[in-house]
């Protein structure tokens, strides 16, 4: 259904107009709609049926959007698998979702057991057929996609987005973007993670452009910005803050950069007022969301947000966002609590996953175990996972406020705060840091920096300075269960109070 809402419109009233640019390649809509139906032909001579699921192993490219539509309009179920997942993990995705086919990348892990079809598309390109191929799925509730969770706190669990859902997320992101027809969007973030997937959408729907970054580096990102005169583009915090810190960033014209929207994780205000610094012409957008919910809630004027640039904003028409305390009952301004949501943007389960499906619905909402509040205006406010936080001697400890007042630091360039098992507080607050090219800090330092913003029981009694980058995965988020796992192995703890 999807499709003839946003590429097939796009070839209808934007036919000349450039889809997509890839290097030297250049394709209009026409062609680009041309190129999906023999790619989709191609699938089906392969012996590819409505809700078979391919998986899509790739870096971004222009294959990956064109194998993405091909889905679509078949009713194939897409399988976009994040490219940082170790080999075992893969297998775990490969094994859930029961493909019938994977296209994928020869510098990527091929799979243990052998699928009916597979394609690596850098050493055999796809054949495109000229069969005749019928017209494209129009089901609202067909399953487009299964997106695997980023996998922070256990196995990663496939999500299943319907036409619907993305076509809604295309809907929310034009209320806080406010798309204008043509323009250039760049695909920087992974287009596996649903902080970009929509974009594929949205961007024909309004006859833009797309660009591809294969693999985020900042000054690919500001020579691809500059050379292609990018308009949009979506980035996570971790990619944000190393923009802010490439020393050669004035020496590029990105005056054409008009949004810039991230989310996927926390940011802090002191990120936030640094990218606004160093990009003072661009409109930020920050989206909060889930890969079982895409957005939820946006925070668009910056410039005048003052204490909300912690805010992860308000909710757009058509996503109900709630905050509900222990009891089960919903909370008022200020009180914390999970923040519940229901929507035509909200996935319809887990994949081969009733017990977990049903564990996070209940009374009709998404249980997203994410702890906040919201205030009297309706701004949300996130704190930390319901997993994250901390309970150290009976007091509740949010890691995203920690880490907030770590960052603060002149010599942090990140920070991941977690907690660990103790025989006398039942968990104590632990942090890991790496610090900006060039800066020097001790763990010591830290913990007296910390002093000056929290209470006692919120500062970390144990800190590593880290030599090499925090653990992510592909969507830029800190592993945490990887550097809790380090800790637990480390018989003797570092500990400095």
């Amino acid at each position: 259904m999807i499709y003839v809402h946003s590429v097939q419109r796009a070839a209808r009233y934007y036919p000349d107009r450039h889809a997509l640019m890839d290097g030297d390649e250049r394709l209009t809509f026409r062609q680009l709609h041309a190129r999906i139906r023999g790619i989709a032909a191609a699938l089906v001579q392969a012996g590819f049926v409505r809700g078979d699921r391919l998986a899509i192993l790739l870096p971004n490219s222009s294959e990956y959007l064109s194998l993405i539509y091909a889905c679509c309009w078949l009713g194939v179920i897409a399988v976009p698998i994040n490219v940082r997942l170790a080999p075992i993990e893969i297998e775990h995705v490969l094994a859930d979702a029961s493909p019938r086919g994977l296209v994928r990348h020869s510098s990527l892990p091929a799979p243990k057991a052998r699928l009916p079809w597979e394609v690596v598309l850098d050493e055999q390109p796809l054949k495109l057929s000229e069969e005749e191929c019928r017209e494209p799925c129009y089901d609202p509730e067909a399953a487009l996609a299964l997106i695997y969770t980023s996998g922070t706190t256990g196995k990663p669990k496939g999500v299943i987005a319907t036409h619907s859902n993305i076509l809604a997320n295309v809907h929310a992101g034009n209320y806080w973007i406010r798309y204008r027809e043509g323009g250039v969007y760049l695909h920087a973030a992974p287009i596996f993670h649903i902080a970009d997937l929509p974009a594929i959408f949205a961007a024909p729907a309004f006859g833009a452009t797309q660009v591809t970054l294969p693999r985020f580096h900042v000054q690919s990102f500001c020579e691809t910005i500059q050379n292609e005169r990018v308009n949009y583009t979506v980035l996570v915090p971790t990619m944000m803050n190393l923009l802010t810190q490439f020393p050669d960033l004035k020496s590029y014209d990105l005056s054409s950069l008009e949004v810039l929207a991230y989310g996927g994780s926390a940011m802090s205000p002191e990120l936030i007022s640094r990218i606004r610094a160093v990009l003072p012409h661009v409109k930020l957008i920050q989206v909060y969301g889930l890969s079982e919910t895409g957005f939820l809630t946006g925070l668009q004027d910056h410039e005048h947000a003052g204490n909300r640039l912690a805010s992860c904003g308000r909710p757009c028409p058509g996503s109900d966002v709630r905050i509900l305390g222990a009891s089960g009952a919903e909370l008022g301004p200020g009180e914390q609590g999970e923040l519940i949501a229901r929507g035509a943007n909200v996935m319809r389960g887990y994949w081969n996953n009733d017990v977990d499906t049903a564990a996070s619905f209940r009374s009709g909402f998404f249980h997203t175990g994410d702890i906040g509040y919201q205030d009297a205006e309706g701004y949300f406010y996130i704190l930390d996972r319901l997993k994250d936080m901390i309970v150290t001697g009976g007091e509740n400890v949010y890691c995203g406020e920690v880490e907030s007042v770590l960052m603060s630091h002149v010599a942090v360039r990140e920070a991941a705060v977690f907690g660990i098992p103790d025989d006398k507080w039942g968990e104590v607050v632990v942090a890991c840091v790496v610090c900006k090219p060039g800066e020097t800090v001790t763990a010591a330092a830290l913990i007296e920096y910390c002093r000056l913003s929290l209470a006692n029981y919120k500062i970390p009694r144990r800190v590593e300075v880290l030599e090499t980058d925090l653990p992510k995965g592909g969507s830029g988020k800190i592993l945490k269960r990887v550097l809790r796992e380090h800790w637990m192995s480390v018989a003797s703890h570092r500990e400095v109070s």
